[in-house]
């Protein structure tokens, strides 16, 4: 079960940890490509899952506090999509032709 709730917030989140952490210009494209094997690698032989911030840590790619930027930029930018998101379908709500007449 808990393996099952890692592997979904991997699926969501680690493509954009890699993205946001290359943007930070903490990592390299080869590091996050490294990262990536290695997560594969340990998952297909049996090791579990392991997020990418962890990997990144426990390979001295990246620090604490990066693994800590990255996410908070990460979630920041998951809000602002969750609002811009709800701010639209509140527009569209408010000025659908049947609220006109």
């Amino acid at each position: 079960m808990f393996s099952s709730l890692r592997k979904d917030l991997s699926r969501k989140y680690c493509p954009r940890f890699g993205q946001i952490a290359i943007e930070l210009g903490f990592i390299t494209e080869s590091q996050l490509t490294d990262a990536l094997a290695c997560q594969v690698r340990e998952e297909l032989s049996g090791q579990g899952h392991r997020l990418l911030g962890a990997i990144l840590f426990d390979t001295d790619v990246l620090t604490a506090a990066q693994v800590e930027q990255v996410t908070t930029e990460l979630f920041r930018r998951l809000r602002g999509a969750d609002t811009a998101a709800n701010d639209s379908a509140r527009r569209r709500r408010c000025w659908s032709p049947r609220n006109i007449w």
